[in-house]
């Protein structure tokens, strides 16, 4: 089926900003589908923006279905961050009869855009929208890792999914193509202690709000590691995004979102963005859409400066360093590159099925805090996490 059955066009006010203080906006270099209008041509396309009208698996109340024409309404007035942007806007899944056929219409729709090596910008809805998201890279046969930024675990019980519960309900599928799940920014009074546990047993990767604020920069490397990069606004503390379905007093800044989105932007591996959870209708003076709206733009400005610096694909623009470990009984390999500066480690996998499943991922994305945790023979904690992964 052709992707633009499963669309609904924007409503021409949403975009309408003749009233401008300046050009060009970020509006001027999206080609939208309107009214009356052709479908954007999206295969020429380096970036896909669309929105999903779906809250009914909402744990925490309905109204996040109406947030992404709110978010546009901000998003198309911002400034162009880039001349040479080329952006498509391809509206709106409606919501389907139920909610599974929600769930069939964005997994028909991301399967093509990320077949076709699009990547993707997607305008929530509720948190369980993560979970059709990933049966899309299942479908493609892709083994994904998965960054959240959310206060809670979202790993609630339940048969049916809902926005309580989609990372349980992504755990259980069988093949399973998850590889990795980190949670940026968790809230401990959110989730108890048996919940932080759990994530352990489960070898998942979670860093307390607390932890990050002090020093953004530790979430860089987990970011320019996931394929998808999914916030829940709850993230963001009530005084900055009081639209939140699930707000609270604590949490990230505005501005450390924005910081976190264009991570996601400047790394090559991400291929979905996703906002969720915002409530329009709890908004104040639309402070909540006009900071998604930055979040977003921030996102696409880090992509336009992608330089496609990965050690798998191009050796000669890295510095190798070997770093003898343990009175020279073994060693870790870093690459640091030439063109950004950024580290990746080496971890081995010692059994041959996982190797050849996982071997996109053995190269890790590290900082330069590892590689001086590693020349004082210290072995960096992020390395123990994915060589426990891998061969555990």
């Amino acid at each position: 089926m052709e992707l633009k059955s499963y669309f609904e066009p924007i409503d021409t006010a949403v975009v309408d900003y003749q009233s401008r203080e300046f050009r060009p906006m970020l509006g001027d270099s999206i080609e939208a589908y309107l009214p009356g209008g052709t479908f954007p041509e999206w295969r020429q396309a380096q970036l896909v923006l669309l929105g999903v009208c779906e809250d009914r698996a909402a744990a925490d109340g309905q109204g996040s279905a109406a947030a992404p024409d709110f978010i546009r309404r901000k998003l198309y007035r911002l400034a162009q961050p880039h001349a040479d942007l080329r952006l498509v806007d391809l509206g709106n899944i409606g919501a389907g009869v139920t909610v599974r056929d929600t769930y069939f219409a964005v997994i028909e729709v991301l399967h093509q855009l990320l077949d076709d090596g699009r990547t993707v910008i997607v305008l929530g809805g509720s948190d369980d929208l993560v979970f059709p998201i990933y049966k899309a890279y299942e479908v493609l046969g892709r083994v994904i890792n998965i960054a959240s930024i959310d206060a809670r675990f979202n790993l609630e019980g339940g048969d049916t999914i809902n926005s309580a519960n989609y990372l349980q309900h992504i755990i259980m599928q069988q093949p399973n193509y998850l590889f990795d799940y980190v949670n940026l920014g968790y809230q401990t009074y959110f989730v108890g202690q048996e919940m932080v546990q759990l994530m352990e047993e489960l070898k998942f990767s979670t860093h307390r709000v607390g932890e990050l604020q002090g020093n953004l920069e530790l979430a860089e490397p987990m970011v320019r590691y996931s394929d998808v990069v999914a916030v829940d606004v709850g993230a963001v503390r009530q005084s900055d995004a009081p639209a939140a379905s699930s707000p609270s007093p604590h949490g990230f800044y505005g501005e450390q979102l924005c910081q976190l989105a264009r991570y996601a932007g400047m790394s090559d591996k991400t291929t979905c963005f996703g906002l969720f959870e915002m409530v329009p209708a709890h908004d104040r003076d639309e402070q909540t859409a006009h900071m998604l709206a930055h979040a977003v733009w921030f996102f696409i400005e880090g992509f336009c400066y992608r330089l496609g610096d990965h050690p798998s694909t191009d050796r000669q623009s890295f510095k190798r360093f070997t770093v003898q470990m343990n009175d020279n009984t073994m060693e870790i390999v870093f690459y640091k590159s030439l063109k950004s500066d950024r580290w990746w480690m080496e971890v081995p996998c010692d059994d041959s099925e996982r190797r050849e499943r996982y071997l996109s991922h053995t190269l890790i994305p590290c900082s330069y805090a590892d590689y001086e945790h590693a020349m004082q023979n210290e072995i960096p904690p992020l390395w123990w996490h994915y060589y426990n992964r891998f061969n555990g």
